[in-house]
This record gives C-alpha cells, structure tokens and sequence, in this order.
C-alpha cells in the first residue's frame, strides 16, 4: 500500500501540475508535511522534501520521522532505506492516462480542485498559482494531507538528482 500510495501521489502531483493553471511547469520542488490521520484519530506525520521533474522523474525525501528516499521514474519505484540498510525496486504495473487524469481535474472554487485517481478522490487547493496542499481519503479510510511549503518553480533540477546507486552493503529486494 505504501508503494501505491507514493506513486499515485508523485505521480498525481506531478501530472496535476499541467492542468490549465500550472501549464508552464517544468520543475517542481518543494518542502512537505504529510499527516495521516486513522480512523481512531491518530496522527502520524512525515516531513521532506520532494523534487519533480516534467519528464516523469520524482524524488520523495523524507527526513523525519524516519530517513526514506522514494525514486519513481514513469512506472518503476525505487525505496531507499538508508536506516534499514536496503533498497528495494518495484515496477509499478498502474497505468494511468494522464491526459483523462488531467481533463478530469475540476475547478470547485477560485482555489480549489478535485480530481479522482482510481477510486480516490483527491482535492487540491492552489495558492498564488501553486500547488499549497493535496488532501484525499486512502483505501484503508485515512485522512491524508499533504502541505506544501517553500515552493520552487521551473528550476534546474539535474536528472543526476533522481539518480540511485545502492552502496555495496544495502540488501537489495525486488518485487
């Protein structure tokens, strides 16, 4: 479920991010606070940064509570696990029609937005024509928010950057 989730949401940030409003997009990158709230109120809360690239590339950092580093170049995945010592590689098998994705965006208010992914509806809210927070229910009926902060457009982002090499000494697991 982690796998899908993190694809679904780089991959649905980053498509999301041509819709009319972001149509000159190139790059995105980003602080973010991700909270996950379960159905019995509790409260988990992840914090990075992410980088995007208009050619598919997306870099999800996280750096607390726990060091992860989630690389999806189109439909493969690469989780690093720094603390864990291990990577692990996935193809992601999802297709998705970005150009329907997109079109499907629907503008609710000045800004805000709603999209649907699968079966998940996603809302998005846009502030001084950026992506300020995306916010959806999981399939295990999770209330996720992400927040976005420090918000930089169209810079140079090296493809050296959505890069990973495994050290010698990580298990590698393939899926």
């Amino acid at each position: 479920m982690f796998y899908r989730f993190i694809f679904l949401l780089g991959v649905f940030t980053l498509t999301f991010s041509f819709a009319n409003v972001f149509k000159n997009i190139k790059s995105f990158k980003a602080d973010f606070i991700q909270t996950i709230k379960n159905s019995s109120n509790s409260n988990i809360e992840y914090k990075g940064e992410v980088f995007i690239k208009n050619s598919g590339k997306v870099l999800w950092k996280y750096k607390k509570p726990i060091i992860k580093n989630v690389y999806i170049n189109e439909n493969f995945a690469i989780i690093d696990e720094p603390e864990l010592e291990q990577a692990i590689f996935t193809s992601l098998d999802s297709k998705i029609n970005l150009i329907k994705l997109l079109n499907g965006a629907k503008k609710i208010t000045t800004n805000k937005y709603k999209a649907k992914l699968y079966e998940t509806e996603y809302e998005i809210v846009v502030k001084n024509d950026k992506i300020s927070k995306i916010s959806y229910i999981d399939e295990l009926e999770n209330q996720v928010l992400i927040t976005f902060s420090n918000i930089e457009q169209n810079i140079q982002l090296k493809d050296s950057l959505f890069k990973f090499t495994a050290p010698k000494y990580y298990d590698i697991i393939r899926k």
